[in-house]
């Protein structure tokens, strides 16, 4: 059983740790344990509870009011919400309780359903970003609840890998972009998404995947020359600085590097041959401008 702090729960919930407090007290509602420290810990079941509580809470409902459901009863509110609640919240939420039981059958059900009623691009810009990030993943970490990360993580990889497959293949003469994450960056969400829009847009891909040394890269590039390399870090380069590694890249490759995460986003100003993508709108504007010439 995992235990979460406070803030987790504020931020999973989107209610702040001060008014959680008063709503234990005032209503005794989602009451914590202690640790040997007196500060307050919530196992799976406090978190669901709190995350049923935030659901009815963000939709009008008086806190006075949930306070006095019974489980029974909140639980059926939560279902005819449910049926008539699709919007992107709602399908966030549902997740989320999907994924702290590790139920993969409904988890692969709700996504299933909301791509099939909105699209694979807004199942990623608006369900699967916004999902990962309340689960605590940042631009996809944070290891508040690592095991569920990874459960979700694989799933939510399967269905862009599929999507991507079902996309007519590139024109010969379309601009190619290598995707690749550098030594000890292992989050493949962000480029399994990169490379997405890119080929949605016409272009076309060399996919490297995560974890790709400089002397990979150069091997190829002595042979395949391409323009455009894409990369996303999101937590550290394990060798060098972002600006030690653009220096080691420059050595041998001369084109435009397109760079996102945190990493990169952190330096001061991108080089000259560098365009910084800060969100994936901004891929999707970036690819789409490339694909029109």
């Amino acid at each position: 059983m995992q235990q979460f702090s406070i803030r987790d729960i504020e931020q999973l919930c989107g209610i702040k740790a001060h008014t959680l407090r008063i709503w234990e007290q005032r209503y005794q509602l989602g009451v914590a344990g202690r640790n040997c420290g007196q500060h307050r810990v919530y196992n799976n079941e406090d978190l669901k509870q709190w995350l049923r509580i935030a659901y009815l809470y963000h939709r009008g409902y008086k806190i006075s009011l949930i306070a006095g459901l019974a489980p029974a009863a909140m639980e059926k509110k939560l279902e005819a919400h449910f049926l008539e609640d699709n919007s992107d919240s709602a399908v966030i939420h549902q997740l989320t309780e999907a994924s702290l039981d590790f139920n993969k059958e409904q988890f692969e059900r709700i996504i299933h359903a909301a791509v099939l009623r909105s699209g694979i691009t807004h199942g990623i810009l608006h369900i699967f970003y916004p999902y990962l990030q309340r689960i605590g993943l940042l631009w996809l970490t944070d290891h508040a609840i690592p095991a569920q990360e990874h459960f979700a993580s694989h799933i939510i990889r399967k269905k862009i890998i599929m999507a991507t497959d079902g996309l007519l293949p590139p024109e010969p003469s379309a601009t190619t972009i290598l995707v690749f994450a550098p030594t000890g960056e292992f989050h493949e969400i962000p480029l399994l998404t990169a490379n997405y829009f890119f080929r949605k847009a016409g272009l076309r891909t060399v996919y490297f995947g995560s974890n790709v040394s400089l002397e990979s890269l150069r091997y190829y590039l002595e042979r395949k020359p391409v323009k455009y390399l894409y990369t996303h870090v999101i937590t550290c380069l394990s060798t060098a600085s972002p600006e030690e590694y653009l220096s080691a890249l420059a050595g041998f490759f001369k084109g435009t590097l397109l760079s996102s995460g945190p990493v990169f986003g952190n330096m001061m100003t991108p080089g000259v041959s560098q365009v910084h993508l800060l969100a994936p709108v901004d891929l999707i504007s970036f690819a789409e401008k490339l694909a029109a010439g």
